[in-house]
């Protein structure tokens, strides 16, 4: 993507100032946008981005810089202006690039780029009709299709140069039910760090008619009670709760400033037993999963928190300085436009012993949320609110009349310990993550999981 002497060039430009650490990030990126809404394309968006992020580290500052012009003049001033802010510097030296090589763990069977138009929308149109012949109530169904296809080369002052291609490609169904003045939506967007294969793979009877049940069935949904219930949360896109919660404060980007309340607990207990809490960037073909990081890393199953006690961190190669450790294959970037920084990949509890019926026999009376909806979190303190998209009243063990408006309501580390079953049902949903280094691609997952209690937000007191 760029010549050897180019690189070397740049990177000793980089530390000409006394920067004892630099790195230049090569990104070529496709992106095709599709939207079918009323039978027909309603949007087609393409597009190709090209350029080149260049970092530089000296003890605990960070410089980085980017352009989009790529001939080696430019690129070399781009460096030079960025060495400026290097202040007294103990200096650094160019090592020997060698060129790794990467293991796959992404198979990409069919670029996205090389698949005719008509059969992508062949597939969207599919859905659409899946979805609209579940119910009459079905009056609207969008469903967006998504393809990006990245090459990246990472090359740094310690002797990297990586090069890696990434693949994602998704379907969104959105069916809308509408029954008099009543209006609900309901969703299913899977994804995979694939291509093609993946969307003709896809088993649209299942995901336009969950998605379009999931819209009919919240209809007649009752106005959620409010108070304090054990809550079960059922798998797949049902972590989001502990990806926004608990994952975030444990990426370094949080706990190298103390702004985590898991900074300076490894060894700690700070969850149930039955909490094993991981993120692995290493699953096949998965969402989340990348062959390397954006520093070149390769990525690596870490655990998290295992048996309810803190093992680590997600951690970067600038906050690894920070905190005195080494970079944990976790670093992540929207694109060049992005300083990288500790993100998430594929993150989950494991699975455990419960067989998920008997949970829900177990509970005598609680909120069961069978799809969770967006929600927010304060990683200093992990204090989080979060909708629930399609939920039910439990009582006396069985799963009961449809609720609307469910919030629940919390805080990650009291969560943690709250988690008294946990289920052998453990499944991944995908998900976007936005954060200081932009938005990227990632899962979510869990088994089906009860809280023993939590605060849930709704319209109606009691249950």
């Amino acid at each position: 993507m760029l010549q050897q002497s180019t690189i070397e060039n740049v990177l000793e430009a980089a530390l000409s100032t006394g920067g004892d650490f630099a790195e230049i990030f090569v990104e070529d990126r496709f992106a095709n946008h599709l939207e079918l809404q009323s039978h027909k394309i309603e949007r087609a968006v393409s597009g190709r981005d090209f350029g080149i992020g260049i970092r530089i580290f000296s003890g605990l500052q960070n410089v980085y810089t980017y352009t989009t012009d790529f001939s080696e003049a430019a690129l070399i001033k781009a460096a030079k202006r960025a060495a400026i802010a290097i202040v007294n510097g103990k200096g650094g030296t160019l090592q020997p690039l060698s060129k790794q090589e990467v293991a796959i763990v992404n198979r990409i069977l069919q670029m996205p780029q090389s698949v005719d138009y008509d059969k992508k929308v062949a597939v969207m149109r599919n859905a659409d009709k899946i979805a609209r012949s579940y119910s009459d109530k079905i009056s609207q169904v969008r469903v967006r299709y998504f393809e990006e296809e990245q090459h990246v080369l990472i090359a740094n002052s310690e002797g990297k140069q990586v090069e890696d291609t990434r693949v994602h490609s998704r379907l969104t169904i959105v069916p809308t039910a509408k029954d008099g003045e009543h209006i609900q939506t309901g969703h299913y967007g899977p994804g995979a760090h694939a291509g093609f294969e993946f969307i003709e793979g896809l088993d649209l009877q299942h995901y336009a008619k969950e998605a379009a049940r999931i819209a009919v069935t919240m209809l007649d949904a009752e106005e959620c009670p409010s108070g304090k219930f054990p809550v079960i949360i059922d798998n797949e896109f049902g972590g989001v709760i502990f990806h926004e919660a608990c994952g975030h404060g444990l990426e370094a980007t949080a706990v190298a400033k103390n702004n985590s309340v898991f900074a300076n607990r490894i060894g700690e207990k700070v969850a149930s037993d039955l909490v094993t809490y991981v993120d692995d960037g290493t699953l096949a073909n998965e969402w989340g999963s990348l062959n390397v990081d954006d520093e070149g890393e390769k990525t690596r199953r870490n655990v998290l928190i295992e048996d309810g006690i803190l093992r680590g961190y997600l951690v970067d190669k600038f906050n690894a300085r920070r905190m005195n450790t080494t970079a944990t294959g976790s670093s992540r970037r929207q694109s060049y436009r992005y300083n990288p920084t500790s993100r998430m990949t594929n993150t989950f509890i494991e699975n455990g012993t419960s067989d998920p019926a008997s949970i829900i026999k177990d509970t005598a009376y609680g909120i069961y949320a069978k799809y969770m909806g967006g929600g927010s979190v304060n990683p200093a303190t992990g204090d989080y609110n979060f909708a629930v998209m399609e939920g039910y009243i439990i009582e006396n063990g069985e799963i009961k009349q449809p609720i609307k408006g469910a919030t629940l309501i919390g805080n990650g580390a009291e969560t943690l310990f709250n988690v008294d079953r946990v289920g052998n049902n453990l499944a991944h949903g995908a998900g976007m993550c936005g954060s200081l280094s932009g938005s990227i691609p990632v899962n979510v997952g869990q088994p089906m999981i009860r809280v023993s209690e939590m605060t849930v937000g709704g319209t109606k007191e009691g249950l």
